[in-house]
């Protein structure tokens, strides 16, 4: 049977909650477009995020650890399919938009820097006196300016509420420039609130598992903390057989589907108690309402730190990472001597952007093999030019090798 995007509208204004972002009452896109005759406003973005380059791009760039130091470790668009996966679930056990959610899930990390939190560091440093770089502010650039697909308008032409969501990722009150926006509104969406933190859920269990999967964490070092003891235990108590990488990677399943129920019971409490029945006032609501309850927030701050101190800054990892933010110097300056490097699509932005911006924009759109392959090409065999000679990463950057040492 035949289905309209009119009938699809229709089933969403009878079925999803009545604080629900509807597609059939979107605020639009910045520029105009006839809207399509079997899918939905979000359905659109959703698939215009998953076409573009940006989006394949992510592929090759890192989560924690370099890309090509391990098959079976997170990339950034792995991590960015499973913040999609955890985020239709939370949504459709809350009655939301399961679309609207699935495509800020998918575009929250378009902007993301090469070498992931360090590459970010690292641009933002080289940008502290233009501005700046953050990997949020660039998700929206790319697909509001630098995305390239329609002959009548830069970008991606996005949703105003897929946009929101995007621009309000990790920042609760940042909004958006629009003429349509009612000054009284500070929340986003409801939607865009899971999105931001199914995000957190994925990294802190699933940056957990890579680093008990390379031995970088051990299951002894994890005894004092709640939240995976908790998980570990009821693993035992239902397999008491497993041992080593297997209960740990099943204890990481437990984990993240605890603390999945935990934000859906939070969460539908706190809409009940704020008696939202719009999203009109889901947006005049000052507080997040997709929460997780105090005592999982408590136990994943001290995840949190945990991460940081044993993972995220472990020599093995931060070493590794910190030589590839030389090289990233190095390509970046490379491009501010010489900007013809850019390519002709890039420069066209030269005027607009400034050279400083452009130069960002192209370097922060890479992967992190093509990172380290543009060292190879400007760098290594022109270091006179451009300063003294850094140590490539051993083995050889352009082949991509593991890194581990």
């Amino acid at each position: 049977m035949m289905r309209t995007r009119v009938e699809v509208e229709q089933i969403e204004r009878e079925k999803l909650a009545p604080y629900a972002q509807k597609s059939g009452d979107s605020g639009g896109r910045e520029h105009p477009e006839p809207r399509h005759p079997f899918r939905t406003e979000y359905e659109r973005d959703r698939a215009r995020i998953i076409h573009s380059r940006a989006f394949r791009r992510l592929e090759y760039k890192t989560q924690v650890f370099l890309t090509g130091t391990g098959d079976h470790l997170r990339t950034r668009l792995t991590h960015t399919m499973e913040v999609a996966s955890i985020s239709r679930t939370i949504a459709r056990a809350l009655g939301l938009n399961e679309d609207l959610t699935e495509a800020i899930a998918l575009g929250h990390d378009l902007g993301h820097s090469p070498f992931g939190h360090s590459g970010e560091k690292e641009l933002n440093e080289l940008m502290r006196e233009h501005g700046g770089f953050n990997h949020n502010t660039q998700s929206l650039r790319i697909v509001k300016l630098i995305e390239e697909k329609y002959p009548r308008f830069s970008g991606l032409n996005l949703s105003w509420e897929v946009r929101e969501g995007l621009s309000k990722h990790s920042k609760f009150y940042d909004l958006p420039s629009s003429a349509s926006l009612d000054e009284g509104r500070v929340s986003p969406s409801l939607e865009a609130q899971i999105a931001d933190l199914a995000d957190e859920i994925t990294y802190y269990s699933h940056d957990l598992d890579d680093g008990l999967d390379f031995s970088l964490i051990t299951a002894r070092q994890l005894s004092g903390l709640e939240v995976w003891q908790q998980s570990a235990e009821e693993v035992r108590a239902h397999f008491p057989k497993l041992r080593g990488k297997e209960l740990a990677s099943y204890a990481i399943r437990f984990m993240i589907d605890r603390q999945v129920h935990d934000v859906i019971n939070t969460s539908s409490q706190l809409i009940r108690a704020a008696d939202v029945q719009s999203v009109e006032a889901v947006r005049r609501h000052a507080t997040p309402l997709i929460a997780y309850s105090e005592q999982l927030l408590h136990a994943n701050r001290k995840l949190r730190r945990f991460l940081y101190k044993n993972l995220y800054y472990n020599t093995k990892v931060d070493s590794v990472n910190l030589r590839a933010c030389a090289m990233l110097r190095a390509v970046f300056e490379a491009y501010l001597r010489e900007p013809k490097l850019l390519g002709i699509s890039t420069t066209r932005r030269l005027r607009k952007e400034g050279l400083h911006r452009t130069v960002c924009d192209y370097l922060s759109g890479m992967t992190d093999r093509y990172v380290l392959e543009e060292y190879e090409r400007l760098c290594l065999p022109r270091h006179d030019s451009i300063g003294p000679r850094i140590e490539p990463l051993q083995p050889c950057p352009s082949r991509l090798s593991r890194f581990r040492e």
